[in-house]
């Protein structure tokens, strides 16, 4: 249900966007033309109108038409201006007068106006007047020697034509504007049915994949966005069966782990229990065997709590500056006991004084980690190296062992949780499977790195690699 609202939502979303990106342009390309035909065709006429007017203005200095308004020939041609363009045309002389009015109405009347005392300055006078639909035009009439203004020709003309010839296009834009809105409106109406229907298979996919539990991937191509959906989506759906089947190995592991020790322990109860007369040195035998398995099962569940702490975010560290040194003395006399008892020789060899910003605990028994497996794995009589060294970003310890090696195939094993190389040695000594997945977990904690070189037969040698000061 929630599924269907949300693609009912990106529908609506995609119907209104259609419309918006349809409608929105149309509206404003209808505007923009249709002002700039007005402001155009206002320009135009303006200019052809004031080409005209200045010829005829030439002719009434020439004739003297200040003097004598009688003269046939201007008349004639003002008349004809006027009634070309529908419009007026005054002519004033220096006093302000109107000497000559086209529409007869104010002739021998005085005009003193903002555009005639510019004109008289000099200036040409170009001015629409949109509200009232008029150009107006005046200009100065010189005298041709001495450039004086003798007078004025004021032009007034309608722009009715121009604003019918407008009204014409408006209508016809709106008639083109509204059946593209029908257009637009029925491809919003259709486009979101089409345009989500990939988006409903990838659903419907996503669904499926939800009830079954196969290894089905999403198949869904239709456009490239979605192809690179589904292709994020199996890059993840991958990644998670694998986590999956990790989380299922792992639980299963630690409950073979925790069985093992707690099986043998019953075995030997029950042997103690369906014997009547236990001799002590064979109680004692037994006992000793159940405190073992119980240290081992002990030892199993401490290592499970380290691990489940290392995977803690590094917000879990606490860190502080440690001389590293001092770290690894203190390990290796820790250790010491184990190496004597197989008679393995500890070596630790510093380079330098080393100081860095740890989580001691952590990286610890990391360290503590590496040197106990290269004692355990090792050979009667055999050596255990210790180095430490640093440069300007990191220090380096470097664990290496005289002992049995690690397969060349498990290397790149040797990190996961109770993988062993050598299953049947591991079990004689004790080992977990956790040691080197907890170490691991600490050192990536510290954002260092830690290598291992190993050649069977021939002994380890772990490189770790910690930065001085800790980046969160």
């Amino acid at each position: 249900m929630k599924k269907l609202k949300l693609l009912h939502s990106l529908k609506f979303r995609l119907f209104v966007l259609i419309l918006l990106i349809g409608i929105i342009p149309n509206i404003i390309l209808r505007l923009g033309i249709l002002t700039s035909y007005e402001s155009k065709a206002v320009s135009n006429r303006s200019i052809d109108i004031l080409s005209q007017a200045k010829m005829l203005g030439s002719q009434v200095v020439t004739y003297n038409y200040m003097s004598d308004t009688s003269v046939e020939i201007i008349n004639a041609q003002l008349e004809q201006l006027s009634n070309i363009y529908d419009g007026r045309v005054m002519i004033i002389n220096n006093r302000f007068q109107i000497m000559k009015d086209t529409y007869g109405l104010d002739t021998g009347k005085t005009i003193i106006s903002e555009e005639v005392v510019k004109s008289f300055r000099g200036e040409e006078i170009s001015k629409y007047d949109a509200y009232n639909r008029y150009i107006e035009l005046a200009f100065p009439l010189k005298n041709t020697d001495t450039q004086e203004a003798l007078g004025v020709m004021l032009v007034s003309v309608s722009t009715d034509n121009i604003m019918m010839n407008y009204d014409y296009l408006k209508k016809n834009a709106q008639v083109i504007e509204l059946a593209s809105a029908v257009i637009i409106l029925a491809l919003a109406l259709f486009c979101p049915g089409f345009l989500m229907k990939p988006f409903r298979k990838l659903t419907k996919s996503l669904e499926e994949l939800q009830e079954e539990d196969g290894e089905e991937k999403l198949m869904v191509s239709d456009y490239t966005e979605i192809e690179a959906i589904s292709d994020a989506f199996n890059d993840m759906l991958g990644k998670m069966r694998v986590i999956d089947n990790s989380r299922q190995e792992f639980v299963s592991n630690v409950s073979h782990e925790l069985k093992t020790p707690l099986t043998s322990m019953k075995v030997l109860a029950d042997s103690l229990l369906g014997q009547g007369d236990v001799p002590a040195e064979l109680y004692k035998e037994f006992m000793g065997d159940i405190a073992e398995e119980i240290e081992r099962e002990n030892k199993i569940i401490n290592d499970l709590l380290s691990l489940v702490k290392m995977d803690k975010s590094a917000g879990g560290l606490n860190i502080s500056v440690v001389n590293i040194n001092d770290l690894l003395e203190t390990i290796m006399k820790r250790v010491r006991p184990i190496a004597e008892k197989q008679n393995i020789e500890l070596v630790l060899e510093s380079f330098r004084p080393v100081s860095a910003e740890i989580d001691e605990v952590k990286l610890s028994l990391a360290l503590t980690n590496l040197v106990e497996n290269a004692i355990k794995y090792n050979k009667e009589d055999g050596w255990v190296h210790v180095s430490l060294n640093a440069d300007h970003k990191y220090f380096f310890v470097r664990v290496e062992d005289s002992g049995i090696g690690i397969p060349e195939d498990s290397l790149e094993h040797i990190y996961e949780r109770f993988f062993r190389a050598d299953k049947s040695h591991s079990r004689e000594i004790g080992g977990t499977g956790l040691g080197l997945a907890i170490t691991r977990n600490a050192v990536l904690m510290h954002r260092g790195a830690i290598k291992a070189h190993s050649k069977e037969g021939e002994g380890t040698i772990f490189t770790v690699r910690i930065p001085l000061i800790y980046i969160a």
